[in-house]
């Protein structure tokens, strides 16, 4: 019985595969939509009807765990009082880390692996301060001697010059007196060493001062080395549900945060070289210590820059009044500039702060915590202004 093979099922036919071209099409890369926050219905629960103090079962151990519970937040707080040192050393480290992760994903973005990253960035900051330390500390402390020293001879061409009989013949002898006792203060030694609380104690902040500043060099190694799994293990500490919402948050204020601290940084690294030459070409005493005093003090928001052109024209005043006028009018043109110019680009990755909040948190942190305080003002209100716009306004807008 003879079986026919159908045609197509022939030895012969080979089935036809297609090679794939050789050019593939690549797809065009779009960029990353910023990622949505999913807010569920929030219901209020139904009060009771019964008072709260009908509902204490024990009055006995209600009163006893309320009289614990004050006692341990006075506790508490004596704590946070004690290690409040400690505490201030951690936040400026972990400020000047969130500032230095920046660099590090940038790196990471051109393709280099994130512990040759960190590697790098840690190693350019130290070089940076140790060429600080190496070139500028020891002219600093050179120009602070000879400013000290200087302060007679300043005061006498002070008195020689026109500015001072106008303003003599102004006021009379209050403002003669007033001189006298500014350089009474400034040329007393002692007046300098009260102000640490004598010779012994200026010593011991020194040495307080220079291991501070290695604690706090140590906590930014550390915290840009493992900043990712900090963010980790902080999340697991949030409920299941809520970790991805938190996570969004988290990396928002850490990008609002690192970008304020470069932001600053470079500002105020400007602002220092714009002063280092104003009084070099102007021929200003101590163009090196302003420089350094001018750095300091723009890293202050907002009101940084204008302070410092009312101690850089009153230092300029008492060596040459019309050149102290046109360091006040030059610096005051790139303060606008600053101001509407550089500002915007460098600052364009934090959050922006309306400025009376700024002034507002600046006034407190100051308060609170002194330079530091003003320095994390803007980075902790704009954490704030986040979390309000990202978890309270939601909710409050879900609730029926």
């Amino acid at each position: 019985m003879s079986t026919e093979t159908p045609a197509d099922e022939t030895e012969d036919s080979v089935p036809v595969v297609e090679k794939p071209s050789k050019r593939r099409n690549r797809p065009a890369v779009e960029p990353e939509p910023e990622p949505e926050l999913t807010t569920r219905p929030y219901v209020e629960p139904t009060p009771s009807s019964r008072s709260f103090w009908t509902r204490i079962d024990k009055p006995f151990v209600f009163g006893f765990l309320v009289t614990l519970g004050g006692l341990a937040a006075i506790a508490l707080g004596l704590a946070m009082t004690n290690l409040s040192t400690v505490l201030i050393y951690i936040a400026l480290a972990l400020f000047a880390a969130l500032g230095l992760d920046p660099a590090v994903r940038f790196l990471e973005r051109h393709r280099m692996p994130r512990p040759w990253a960190l590697v790098t960035v840690l190693v350019s900051l130290l070089v940076l301060l140790g060429l600080v330390i190496w070139a500028v500390v020891p002219v600093v402390v050179e120009q602070i001697a000879s400013f000290i020293a200087d302060v007679p001879g300043m005061i006498r061409d002070f008195e020689a010059s026109d500015l001072y009989a106008t303003l003599e013949a102004q006021f009379g002898d209050n403002f003669e007196d007033l001189v006298a006792q500014v350089q009474g203060f400034l040329t007393d030694p002692s007046n300098i060493a009260a102000i640490g609380g004598g010779a012994l104690q200026v010593g011991a902040s020194i040495a307080s001062g220079i291991s501070g500043a290695i604690i706090v060099l140590v906590l930014i190694i550390y915290f840009v080395a493992t900043l990712p799994g900090m963010k980790q293990a902080m999340l697991r500490l949030v409920p299941a549900r809520d970790r991805a919402n938190t996570e969004i948050i988290t990396d928002q204020i850490t990008d609002s945060v690192g970008g304020y601290v470069m932001g600053m940084v470079t500002l105020a690294f400007i602002n220092s070289l714009v002063v280092l030459l104003l009084y070099s070409v102007l021929g200003l005493p101590f163009p090196l210590l302003l420089a350094v005093t001018a750095f300091l003090i723009t890293l202050i928001p907002l009101v940084g820059s204008v302070l410092f052109w009312m101690v850089g024209s009153v230092i300029a005043l008492f060596s040459d009044p019309l050149l102290a006028l046109i360091f006040a009018a030059i610096y005051l043109v790139y303060m606008q500039f600053e101001a509407y110019f550089l500002t915007p680009r460098v600052m364009s990755r934090a959050v922006s702060v309306p400025g009376s909040l700024v002034v507002i948190g600046a006034m407190v942190g100051g308060t609170l915590l002194g330079l530091l305080g003003a320095l994390v003002a803007v980075p902790v209100t704009a954490s704030i202004l986040i979390i309000i716009k990202k978890v309270w306004v939601p909710r409050q807008d879900s609730r029926v």
